[in-house]
């Protein structure tokens, strides 16, 4: 059995996590894009040291921000991860709002090669003309040029990139992303919902903390070293950056980072609803457990 606690950021899922990974002998593996690294602390709420000693968690601190976190290497490391787990005769938590992640993690999801070369000779060929680009996708894969607005070349690009690397048209790749079809044959998982106004107002008094907790001094830290661009993008950091840089001050910072905390909370609220296999229920230990419960029999 594999176990799954999601839901958007905020709700509480790492602290129910760890009481329910006690109660159930389970070991947590994190699903997000950031907590994998090594030096982001503060500004991705990761789960400290005390709840560490109490559970073993995996996929935190496995990355140096200057590397990249791909999806297709989260895939693979997060599924290694649950191996070793159930070989050791315990169950995988899963825990985490990235819904992408998630899906790349417990679903048989494909994802097609890159290949920087090729993209980039196909886009400086239609550089001056994305509609050109979108003609040639229209020949060649129909389906995918549906898909996407003639204007936006990258899109384009990147279809014409995977039809030159693979010979496979880019809509056949989106196939198994259209159903929800677990390759763990008893995969249970609540979501953690919080009514909205509440959130919002809980998300706004953690970005302040952060700031208390040393946000600030932390990317000043690794502003000093070289950082991915999955690093550099993360919510809290590239506004921190920006205000190290000079470019606006750190109250406008605060003010960003709320924003785009409560933007991205909707956007994961709406990803998770789309999942018929989540069960949804409110934010404490004895209902999340009365719901595993519930849906497996234990």
């Amino acid at each position: 059995m594999v176990l799954a606690v999601v839901g958007a950021t905020g709700t509480g899922k790492s602290a129910i996590a760890v009481a329910l990974a006690e109660r159930l002998d389970a070991e947590i593996i994190a699903v997000d894009a950031f907590t994998v690294y090594r030096g982001m602390d503060v500004g991705t709420a990761k789960p400290g040291t005390a709840e560490r000693l109490r559970i073993p968690h995996h996929m935190i601190d496995v990355l140096d921000p200057a590397q990249e976190c791909t999806v297709q290497w989260f895939q693979r490391a997060a599924r290694e991860a649950i191996a070793r787990v159930q070989d050791r005769g315990r169950a995988p938590l899963l825990v985490g709002g990235s819904g992408l992640y998630f899906r790349a993690v417990v679903d048989p999801l494909e994802f097609p090669p890159t290949d920087a070369r090729v993209r980039n000779e196909i886009e400086g060929r239609y550089q001056a003309n994305p509609a050109a680009a979108h003609a040639v996708l229209q020949t060649c894969d129909p389906a995918a040029a549906a898909r996407i607005d003639p204007s936006n070349l990258r899109r384009s690009v990147r279809a014409l990139e995977v039809l030159a690397l693979t010979g496979r048209p880019f809509s056949d790749w989106r196939q198994t992303w259209d159903s929800y079809g677990s390759r763990y044959a008893n995969l249970q998982v609540v979501g953690l919902e919080v009514p909205r106004a509440q959130l919002a107002s809980r998300l706004d008094e953690r970005v302040d903390e952060m700031i208390a907790r040393g946000l600030v001094e932390e990317c000043r830290t690794l502003a000093g070293g070289e950082l991915s661009h999955t690093a550099r993008q993360a919510i809290g950091y590239e506004e921190i950056f920006a205000v190290l840089a000079g470019t606006y001050g750190l109250d406008e910072a605060v003010r960003r980072i709320k924003t785009r905390t409560r933007q991205y909370a909707v956007r994961q609220r709406r990803w998770f609803g789309m999942d018929s296999r989540v069960r949804w229920t409110s934010p404490t230990v004895r209902r999340v457990l009365e719901v595993v419960r519930d849906s497996c029999g234990l």
